[in-house]
């Protein structure tokens, strides 16, 4: 399983004093990232490639609150991928120091090609790291993106 240690920072604080919910937002992107990075893909291959994931619809589920630097473990799976690889879902948990679940973000998403602004199935070598996440129990295979 894919996972990274980080902290809640001063910004991702809200007015109730936990964790916002754009912060759980942005730490998922930053480990799906550092995820691609890791197996072959940093930013500069996605943009040498005029490539890019594009996230349609994100849902958070709160358990538990995150307070300010706390340290947090955030995992990556896969919740449901396509066959073709052109749509994905991508589930980031988060939990807290003591390994209590503090919140689950689904990502649902494909990847656009920059140029056409257009959905397209992965490169083999993107969809070969995609097949590297473990998968969820609730995984479910999509249907394609691409006609």
């Amino acid at each position: 399983m894919f996972e990274q240690k980080l902290y809640a920072s001063w910004g991702d604080m809200d007015f109730n004093s936990h964790m916002r919910n754009m912060a759980f937002l942005d730490k998922s992107a930053d480990v799906r990232m550092l995820f691609f990075s890791a197996h072959g893909f940093p930013m500069e291959e996605f943009m040498r490639r005029r490539l890019g994931p594009v996230v349609m619809k994100d849902e958070i589920e709160y358990h538990r609150e995150i307070h300010l630097l706390e340290e947090i473990r955030v995992t990556l799976s896969l919740a449901g991928l396509s066959g073709d690889g052109s749509r994905f879902l991508m589930r980031n948990e988060f939990f807290r120091e003591n390994e209590k679940l503090a919140a689950k973000v689904t990502s649902a998403g494909g990847w656009l090609e920059l140029s056409s602004r257009r959905l397209i199935a992965p490169p083999e070598e993107l969809l070969s790291a995609l097949n590297l996440l473990s998968q969820t129990d609730d995984f479910i295979e999509l249907p394609s993106s691409v006609a």
